[in-house]
């Protein structure tokens, strides 16, 4: 469990330690004292509670707490269904790209955690994307998740995916399985 001091949080809230000590012995930021001194601990899962009740953005932890998807799809029903599934409140960071050569400007500073690939943009571009990020070292945390249409042929190479949901399919349960996958290498709140 990652905590933090009362210097550290006040550099993430972006105020003095004083204010981060009147928010703690207040009883609003919830942690606690080390025994036999004075000094707090913000356990991080009590900080991002509270950033996300006072409406207070947490850019420093943002990384570690949302899970970033890069969605690549001309089908706007998909991208809608999506993002209506996939929102901040849910801890999800969401782009959607429409090509080839958007993922590679989106994935370098996107740097996301899971990518969606619709197979209907075409099955040669798909198939090529799935390829070049599994084939790539800086991406192999990256979970690549394929949207098959009815007509995807039986040739496709499954093993530069890491999950498949054949179309048509509910948003929801692919986002939970984002969820889950994104979830066990990082803390989603």
């Amino acid at each position: 469990m990652k905590v933090f001091t009362t210097g550290q949080a006040a550099k993430i809230c972006k105020v003095s330690p004083q204010v981060v000590c009147r928010w703690f012995d207040s009883g609003r930021l919830k942690g606690y004292r080390i025994p036999g001194s004075q000094d707090r601990r913000i356990p991080r899962a009590n900080l991002i509670r509270f950033l996300k009740e006072n409406n207070m953005p947490f850019d420093d932890l943002e990384d570690e707490t949302m899970a970033k998807v890069l969605i690549v799809s001309q089908d706007e029903v998909l991208i809608g269904n999506l993002q209506r599934e996939m929102t901040p409140e849910q801890s999800f960071k969401v782009a959607v790209v429409a090509n080839n050569f958007e993922v590679g400007t989106h994935v370098n500073s996107f740097l996301p955690d899971c990518i969606v690939v619709d197979f209907s943009i075409g099955n040669i571009e798909a198939a090529l994307i799935c390829k070049n990020i599994r084939g790539h070292s800086d991406y192999s945390g990256v979970i690549v998740i394929a949207v098959l249409p009815d007509d995807t042929p039986s040739s496709f190479d499954r093993r530069t995916v890491h999950e498949t949901f054949r179309k048509p399919f509910d948003a929801y349960f692919l986002a939970e399985r984002v969820r889950t996958i994104v979830g066990a290498k990082k803390d989603l709140v």
